[in-house]
C-alpha cells in the first residue's frame, strides 16, 4: 500500500468537488473564503480544480467532469493534497471512468498524495484503496475547515495538523467536548461559537474485550450498505463488482473495521438493517475489531449502543463505540490501511505506524 508524504508549508493542495457540487453555489461563498484563508495561514497554495465550482446541477449531471478534477489532481505531481469540498449521494458514478483509465490508476501510485473527506467520499475512499492508496477519513472543506467560528474547532485542528508532521505512529484520544450541529450554515452565523457538550461517555466498549490489531478499513455505513444493496442506486452494487472495489471476505480478516452514521441520523430500525446486510455477507464476524463514529448531536446515542448489542449478542468481534471521526464534531482522521491496537479494556486507539513515506519524503 503507497502512503502519501507529509505536506510542508508552501505545498499545494487541491479543492475537489466529487458529490455534492455546492462549493460554487453563492449561498457558500463565505465558506469558500473562509476555508481559503484557513488553509493559506497553513502555509498551503490552493489549487480550485477546474470544475470545483461548477453549479450544482451541472456536477450532478457529469460525473465525468468531477473525476477529471481528480485525475487531474493525481496527475499534477506539484499537488500533494488533496482535500474534498463535503459528501453527498452519487460520488460512486465516478469509478467507472477512474477505473477504467490507466493513466488516472498509475498517477494514484506513481504521485501518491494526502486525499481527505468523509461521508459519500467512502466511495472515493475504497476505489482509491482498491488501487493501493492509503487515504485519509478526516476532514472535509466545508465540515470542517471552513468551520463558521473564529478558527477551526481545536481537537478537529489538533489532527489536521497531523498531516503536517513525520510521527511513528499515534493516538486517537476521545475528545473532551462535543459540539451540536449548527441549525445554519449561512453568513449570519461567521464568528459564532458552535454550542458545546462536555463528553460524559467517552469510549465504550459494547462487545468482546481485550486487545486487537489490524488494518483500518471502513467509512460511512450509509454508504457502504448503499454499494452493497442499491437502495439509491440500482447501479451501484455492479459498479463495486464489477470493479472489485470491496475487499474478499478473506482480506476482511485482516480489517479493523470503522462505522459511523450520516447526517441523515438513521432510525434504531435502519442502522439493524444496515448492520444486518454486512453480518449476513460474513464481514462483521470476521473482522477483527470495530470502531463506531459518535452518532451526530448524540441523536439515537443508548438506542444505536442497543442496535450493536442485539447484531452481535451471537459474535465474539469486540466494539468500541462513541470515537470521534465522521459526522460528529470534532472528529479526527482515520488512516485507510494503518495497522492500528485497539485495547478494548483500557479503551485506547493506537495507530502504530508513520502514515507518511519517509522514505518518498527523502527523494523530494
Amino acid at each position: 500500500m503507497k502512503k502519501p508524504k507529509k505536506l510542508n508549508k508552501g505545498d499545494k493542495v487541491a479543492i475537489v468537488s466529487l458529490s455534492r457540487g455546492i462549493l460554487g453555489m453563492p449561498f457558500c461563498k463565505h465558506e469558500l473564503d473562509l476555508a481559503i484563508k484557513r488553509l493559506q495561514e497553513f502555509g498551503l497554495e490552493l489549487v480550485i480544480m477546474p470544475n470545483a465550482l461548477k453549479d450544482m446541477e451541472y456536477l450532478e449531471e457529469h460525473p465525468e467532469a468531477r473525476a477529471a478534477d481528480l485525475k487531474e489532481a493525481f496527475m499534477d505531481e506539484s499537488i500533494k493534497g488533496i482535500i474534498c469540498a463535503i459528501g453527498g449521494l452519487d460520488t460512486y458514478k465516478l469509478i467507472p471512468y477512474l477505473m477504467e483509465d490507466e493513466e488516472f490508476k498509475q498517477a494514484v501510485i506513481n504521485n501518491p498524495k494526502i486525499f481527505t473527506g468523509f461521508s459519500d467520499t467512502t466511495n472515493n475512499h475504497l476505489m482509491l484503496n482498491k488501487l493501493g492508496l492509503s487515504t485519509f477519513y478526516g476532514p472535509c472543506l466545508l465540515a470542517d475547515i471552513a468551520e463558521l467560528d473564529n478558527d477551526m474547532l481545536p481537537y478537529t485542528k489538533e489532527y489536521f495538523e497531523k498531516f503536517f508532521l513525520e510521527e511513528d505512529g499515534f493516538e486517537i484520544t476521545s475528545s473532551p467536548i462535543w459540539y451540536s450541529d449548527r441549525t445554519s450554515y449561512g453568513i449570519e452565523e461567521l464568528g459564532k461559537p458552535r454550542i458545546v457538550h462536555q463528553e460524559t461517555h467517552g469510549y465504550e466498549t459494547l462487545n468482546g474485550s481485550g486487545i486487537a490489531t489490524g488494518k483500518l478499513y471502513g467509512g460511512c455505513i450509509d454508504s457502504i450498505y448503499d454499494a452493497l444493496t442499491g437502495a439509491l442506486f440500482p447501479d451501484e452494487p455492479l459498479v463495486y463488482e464489477k470493479y472489485k472495489i470491496f475487499p474478499t471476505l478473506e482480506e476482511w480478516q485482516e480489517k479493523i473495521l470503522f462505522l459511523e452514521t450520516c447526517e441523515e441520523q438513521p432510525t434504531p430500525e435502519k442502522l439493524e438493517e444496515m448492520l444486518m446486510v454486512l453480518k449476513n455477507k460474513g464481514i462483521l464476524g470476521v473482522v477483527r475489531g470495530i470502531i463506531v463514529g459518535k452518532p451526530m448531536d448524540e441523536k439515537y446515542y443508548e438506542e444505536y449502543k442497543d442496535v450493536y448489542k442485539k447484531v452481535f449478542q451471537d459474535l465474539n468481534t469486540p466494539i468500541l463505540y462513541n470515537v470521534n471521526f465522521g459526522h460528529a464534531k470534532p472528529i479526527c482522521i482515520i488512516p485507510y490501511d494503518a495497522e492500528t491496537t485497539i485495547d478494548y479494556d483500557n479503551k485506547k486507539i493506537i495507530v502504530n505506524e508513520p502514515i507518511f513515506d519517509r522514505e518518498l519524503e527523502l527523494k523530494k
